[in-house]
């Protein structure tokens, strides 16, 4: 047994508080140093608080602003678009976790905006949520037909589009 061997099996106790990070390094007979042990902690942290990112888009500066301050409020980062081309836009640009849509939107509506970024194979995987007023069968199942992940009525309960944010991210 080597002298390093020899050290960590004489620190069994410490090594039973040691992160998994830190017990990975002493099986693979890495001996880290301190500032070593930091560093993968500090990785394994960030990559656990990987902030989501929603795109909310609507051209009600009300509703952005409130569901806004809701998703701040619950842990994720929002991007704002106020039409349909800006949302276009910014969820080619910044590449969303998901977007929340609403339909009645100027320049061009939700419909449209959803079935250009679902037949994209670039943005296909960005879930949307479609949330409006509009609440008639023929109105989901264009949603349905666009490719939306989702459809969500105002107004609504949050815990329903809290459930179903955090249903579609994690797929």
């Amino acid at each position: 047994m080597s002298p390093k061997q020899k050290d960590n099996s004489a620190n069994g106790a410490l090594a039973a508080e040691q992160t998994d990070t830190e017990r990975t390094l002493l099986v693979e007979g890495a001996v880290a140093s301190d500032e070593d042990r930091a560093r993968l902690i500090a990785q394994k942290h960030d990559a656990e608080k990987e902030v989501k990112r929603i795109l909310v888009v609507d051209d009600e500066p009300d509703i952005v602003t409130v569901i806004g301050k809701s998703l701040r409020d619950n842990g994720y980062e929002v991007i704002a678009a106020n039409d349909g081309q800006e949302a276009l836009e910014k969820a080619k640009a910044e590449k969303p976790d998901l977007i929340l849509l609403d339909l009645m939107l100027p320049i061009m509506d939700g419909y449209k905006v959803c079935g250009l970024l679902k037949n994209d194979t670039r943005y296909s995987k960005i879930p949307v949520i479609l949330f409006t007023a509009k609440a008639q069968e023929k109105d989901i199942k264009l949603g349905e037909e666009v490719g939306a992940d989702a459809y969500i009525t105002k107004p609504f309960e949050p815990e329903v589009l809290f459930s179903k944010i955090k249903e579609l991210i994690k797929k």
